[in-house]
């Protein structure tokens, strides 16, 4: 979380999104090191998010269904796996891949 906190003070974005799960556990903990670093605020295991104006809106599944939360910008969002729909390279695609020459 040090070593990302020197990122984001290098960098300033507004909004960090982090990921929930590391090798060891799935506390999603070094969002929130990240966060109490920077003196930001968070939002945890987001399902969904939208920026409206200089607030994140998050919402995220909780024991009772869905929350929804507001949270200043800027922030650190750390993302549930239903954050974001994967998409997969289709086999024709991943054969003119190998082909293409790497810059």
């Amino acid at each position: 979380a040090k070593i990302l906190k020197a990122v984001v003070d290098a960098e300033a974005p507004q909004l960090v999104i982090a990921g929930k799960q590391a090798i060891d556990n799935d506390m999603n903990a070094t969002g929130q090191m990240l966060a109490a670093l920077l003196g930001w605020g968070q939002a945890t295991f987001a399902s969904k998010l939208e920026i409206d104006g200089d607030a994140a809106k998050v919402t995220r599944e909780v024991d009772g269904g869905l929350q929804t939360i507001s949270v200043k910008l800027p922030a650190i969002v750390t993302a549930d796996l239903r954050l974001n729909e994967p998409r997969y390279a289709s086999l024709p695609n991943i054969m003119k891949a190998k082909k293409k020459p790497l810059d």
